[in-house]
C-alpha cells in the first residue's frame, strides 16, 4: 500500500508545492524562505520517518504568517490525503521530548476530529535569524496542519527557559508521535464505527 501524496496550493500570499511519503526514510528537503522554520519542519520529515519536499514562496516583505499557516494547511492536506483510509494504523500516540533543560509532552488521535490544546508558553524573544522568527507562529502553524490533517493534537511545555530547544522540542515531539500513530499494526481501522 503506497502512502503517499503530492498537493499544490497557490494564493496571492504564497505559492507552495509539497510532496510526502508517510514510509519514508527520514529524508526532507525544505525551503520556505524563513531558516529557522525550514529547520523545524525538517525535523517533521528526519523524526517521523517521512519522504518530504517542501517548496513554498511566501510575501515575507509583509510578514511570515502567511507562509507558516499555509504550509501548514497544504501538510495537512498531504497527510491526510497520504493516510487514506486509516487501515491498520496504530491511531494513538504519545510522548515527552527533552531538548536540554526543555522538555514537551506530545499526545495525538488520528481521529478525523481536528482538535488543538496549546499550552506553550515562550520566554518572549523572537528566534534570531535572518529573517528572525515569531515563536507564536508555531501554534498557528499546528492549528493549520491538524485542522486540515483531522488530527486530535495536545501539545504542552512541561518546562523550558530557552524558546529555540521549547520550539525544536515541539517538533520533534509530533514528529515521533506521528511515526507510532501512522505505524501499520494489523488491517482493521481502529474504530468502533470502522472509519476514522
Amino acid at each position: 500500500m503506497s502512502r503517499k501524496a503530492r498537493q499544490q496550493r497557490n494564493t496571492k500570499e504564497t505559492s507552495i508545492s509539497i510532496s510526502l511519503d508517510l514510509d519514508g526514510s527520514g529524508t526532507s528537503q525544505v525551503s520556505t524562505g524563513l531558516p529557522f522554520f525550514d529547520h523545524m519542519v525538517d525535523q517533521l520529515g528526519r523524526h517521523g520517518g517521512f519522504e518530504l519536499t517542501v517548496a513554498a514562496e511566501g510575501d515575507l516583505e509583509i510578514d511570515a504568517h502567511h507562509t507558516v499557516e499555509d504550509v501548514g494547511i497544504l501538510l495537512g492536506e498531504c497527510f491526510r490525503s497520504a493516510l487514506g483510509n486509516k487501515q491498520g494504523i496504530r491511531r494513538f500516540a504519545s510522548i515527552t521530548v527533552p531538548l536540554d533543560e526543555a522538555a514537551v509532552e506530545v499526545v495525538l488521535d488520528l481521529s478525523g476530529r481536528p482538535f488543538l490544546h496549546y499550552d506553550v508558553d515562550f520566554p518572549g524573544q523572537k528566534i534570531l535569524g535572518d529573517p528572525p522568527f515569531d515563536p507564536q507562529l508555531v501554534e498557528e502553524f499546528w492549528r493549520a496542519f491538524i485542522t486540515s490533517a483531522g488530527i486530535t493534537l495536545h501539545v504542552v511545555c512541561r518546562r523550558g527557559r530557552n524558546t529555540h530547544h521549547i520550539v525544536e522540542a515541539t517538533f520533534k515531539g509530533v514528529a515521533r508521535a506521528l511515526r507510532d500513530a501512522v505505524r501499520i499494526e494489523g488491517d482493521a481501522v481502529p474504530s468502533t464505527k470502522g472509519t476514522l
